[in-house]
């Protein structure tokens, strides 16, 4: 069952049925109304990952590891939800120290001048079924762009330590340069040798505050 609930597949009464005013005030599901609260992005299940193409024919993978947030999750309303994430970028990692550090330099993320990315939600809405999207202002080098991800509600569970958890994946796509990141290489053969569209990828486990 989706976390913001789906919409009943039987036949709604109409205003002026004998059933209306009961299926007005129908009880909410106690399911979903128990997702709805605070939630903390736990760091050490959560990353951001990121693909770029490389000289026109490879990928290289990376991610961000150091992730904190909160999520507002409303299980009636998706509307009603929010979701504030803060992204250290020294805590980047494609698997290279030599290209972490020239990604880390006023090349690319200028990180002793600009530390931290940032996501703040604008808009939520669901898609049907587990699938939500989230619309919301993206801020890199002090530039801020909107952004929608697409996500899928991955379930709710109470972990061994009596935690209270619920999880999403999710993916969306930009173009580096809208956000001042335009530094590149010219290749021999033609072409460049960084992308400028990066495919963005989000796995998101929060704690429900209090739990």
């Amino acid at each position: 069952m989706g976390l913001f609930g789906r919409k009943n597949e039987t036949a709604t009464p109409s205003a002026t049925s004998p059933d209306a005013a009961a299926t007005a005030s129908a009880p909410v599901n106690p399911d979903l109304a128990a997702l709805t609260g605070e939630y903390t992005i736990d760091p050490a299940h959560t990353s951001i990952g990121f693909v770029a193409r490389h000289a026109m024919v490879t990928n290289v993978k990376g991610s961000f590891t150091d992730v904190a947030g909160t999520l507002h999750l409303d299980g009636t309303d998706p509307s009603g939800s929010t979701a504030s994430i803060d992204v250290k970028m020294e805590s980047i990692d494609t698997g290279s120290a030599d290209r972490d550090g020239h990604l880390k330099s006023a090349d690319f993320f200028k990180t002793d001048e600009f530390p931290e990315m940032t996501f703040r939600s604008t808009k939520a809405e669901a898609l049907g079924g587990d699938d939500y999207r989230i619309t919301g202002d993206l801020t890199i080098l002090d530039t801020t762009k909107p952004l929608s991800i697409d996500l899928e509600f991955n379930g709710s569970a109470t972990d061994p330590f009596g935690n209270e958890r619920v999880g999403f994946e999710g993916n969306a796509q930009i173009l580096r340069s809208e956000w001042g990141l335009t530094w590149n290489a010219a290749l021999e053969t033609g072409g460049v040798l960084v992308s400028d569209k990066i495919k963005l990828s989000f796995d998101i486990s929060a704690i429900k505050s209090g739990s």
